[in-house]
């Protein structure tokens, strides 16, 4: 599968993996001078880049970097990006400092890690009933810890 990326921003830097076998591949900030994320404050950072899959069945996901994450609280303010196959437009990272400190966001800096997923697209219907299961309506903890 190909994916196609559009610099919107000429100083945009292509998304890149790690390793051969990384299944994210790094995006970066595209951003001329840097941005501060004050402790608790989301931000939304641009990466200059927008993306056209060959495949229509697939999702393109947005996930923290961990070193980012785990050591300075900086992650996604979302969780999980989800970019779906027909948009076009610029990709924008939301970014939440869960730190202690301010931290700064420098030109270029690898932000968040994009993988490439597929994704099935079901029916949805109505249904009166639901198959019983052992589990059930058991949710949120009832298995342990």
């Amino acid at each position: 599968m190909k994916l196609k990326i559009k610099k919107l921003n000429d100083n945009a830097i292509l998304p890149k993996r790690a390793t051969e076998n990384s299944a994210g591949a790094d995006l970066y900030a595209c951003i001329e001078n840097p941005v501060i994320i004050k402790k608790g404050e989301i931000v939304k950072i641009p990466t200059g880049i927008s993306v056209e899959p060959e495949n229509k069945n697939t999702v393109l996901m947005v996930f923290a970097r961990s070193g980012l994450s785990s050591k300075y609280g900086i992650t996604l303010a979302n969780c999980t990006g989800i970019i779906d196959s027909d948009y076009r437009g610029e990709i924008i990272v939301p970014l939440i400092n869960l730190g202690k400190s301010d931290f700064t966001i420098e030109k270029n800096m690898r932000i968040a890690q994009l993988v490439v997923t597929p994704v099935i697209f079901p029916e949805i219907i109505e249904a009166e009933n639901l198959s019983d299961t052992e589990r059930g309506i058991n949710g949120f903890g009832s298995t342990g810890i």
